[in-house]
């Protein structure tokens, strides 16, 4: 694996803002250009070859040049869910065409980045090749090249990569296109500041104070039987395989005793965030889990084991305001948060300060990861690792 690079995650998603899958890639340096070179390329095909073959992520776009379309870690990446982006001049050679028509026919999806409709209405040789088109949101045959996509006889999908901001997003998925969103935690949609959470947040934020004045369980059960759907969710999640009991769980004094304050905060905590009916967003969620799972995960072994599931709090809760659509303060009115939490929500100070501000780098094509790791310790391996485990983590939990 590269020793001294980052990996950075972008999530495809559709236009219901869906996470169907990730493309991923090197965090750029001061050095280094727009693309890798290809000894970095099979870097990255082999780090995530070794981590994805039962991952279920979905359909993963990875940059590539003709020199890697022959990667031994092709070998191991699932064909099914695998496309391989690439420049239409990497296919200009016939031995190039060649490797690229082999990988097809394993089933590997292939993506030209950059095309335009004379290329794609004019290439015999090339297009049977093509299951995708990454284009710029900005491209400006954006629509033409999208309705020759739905027409022709071969499935051609149209990706929509580099989104300047929501807005951009919405006039894509209007058009029913799928898209790569590589910046959606720096591009929030503003908080409406007239917008107050509602009843249902309301209540999760006073069970959440209750559990921090460690209250006794049977105001919590009562507080909890005040919402059907809550409680309803919190005897599924007792009641799911993962916990493995002998019995089902059939109070809330039970799952709550069962459960314990620490676990049951941080559970709740997953569920403020799903409350929004406004500005609510899967993909936003999403992200909000991989970084609490992603810092719980950097935290092991340097921290406290009692900390972790602080950890993860803070991660959740630094994007509650875009997926509540309130800010953040208001929900600081709500619950007292442990100072800790609220001074690395606030300035990314403290003790878990430095470990949210790692995880935001690791979500930005230039976020200096590497001198935030450095700060903890950490190299490039550790962090990596814990990334795609935390994003693999996200993409199959169940609320």
């Amino acid at each position: 694996m590269a020793a001294d690079r980052y990996l950075v995650r972008a999530p495809l998603l559709d236009p219901k803002q869906k996470v169907i899958g990730y493309k991923f890639a090197w965090q750029k340096t001061g050095e280094s250009g727009d693309m890798a070179g290809e000894a970095e390329l099979r870097q990255l095909l082999t780090f995530v070859a070794e981590h994805v073959v039962d991952a279920r992520l979905g359909t993963l776009f990875l940059d590539a040049t003709p020199a890697v379309l022959s990667a031994a870690a092709l070998q191991t990446l699932p064909p099914a869910s695998t496309v391989l982006v690439l420049n239409r001049a990497d296919l200009a050679e016939e031995g190039h065409v060649a490797l690229a028509a082999a990988l097809r026919r394993r089933g590997f999806g292939l993506a030209l980045r950059d095309a335009d409709l004379a290329c794609l209405e004019a290439d015999e040789t090339l297009l049977p090749l093509v299951t995708h088109v990454e284009l710029g949101a900005d491209h400006p045959e954006l629509a033409a090249i999208s309705k020759l996509a739905r027409n022709r006889k071969i499935p051609l999908s149209v990706v929509v990569n580099r989104f300047p901001g929501w807005r951009e997003f919405d006039a894509c998925a209007l058009m029913g296109l799928n898209g790569i969103f590589g910046n959606i935690c720096l591009t929030p949609r503003p908080p409406n500041p007239a917008e107050k959470p509602s009843p249902q947040a309301v209540l999760i934020l006073q069970l959440m104070q209750l559990v921090q004045d460690n209250a006794d369980i049977r105001h919590l059960e009562k507080i909890l039987n005040q919402d059907a759907t809550i409680a309803e969710k919190l005897l599924h999640h007792m009641n799911s395989a993962r916990f493995g009991l002998d019995g089902r769980i059939e109070s809330m004094r039970q799952a709550v005793a069962m459960l314990g304050y620490k676990p049951l905060f941080r559970w709740l905590s997953l569920l403020l965030a799903i409350t929004s009916k406004s500005g609510f967003s899967p993909a936003l969620l999403q992200a909000a889990i991989i970084r609490g799972r992603f810092i719980e995960l950097l935290g092991q072994g340097l921290l406290h084991k009692s900390e972790a599931d602080n950890l993860f709090v803070v991660g959740t809760f630094s994007l509650l305001d875009q997926l509540l659509g309130i800010p953040v303060d208001e929900v600081f009115r709500q619950v007292v948060l442990p100072e800790p939490v609220a001074l690395a929500l606030r300035s990314r100070e403290g003790v878990y300060g430095p470990f949210l501000a790692l995880a935001e780098a690791c979500e930005r094509d230039e976020g200096g990861a590497a001198a935030l790791a450095s700060a903890l310790s950490m190299d490039a391996q550790r962090v990596n690792q814990a990334h795609l485990a935390a994003t693999i983590w996200a993409q199959n939990i169940k609320l």
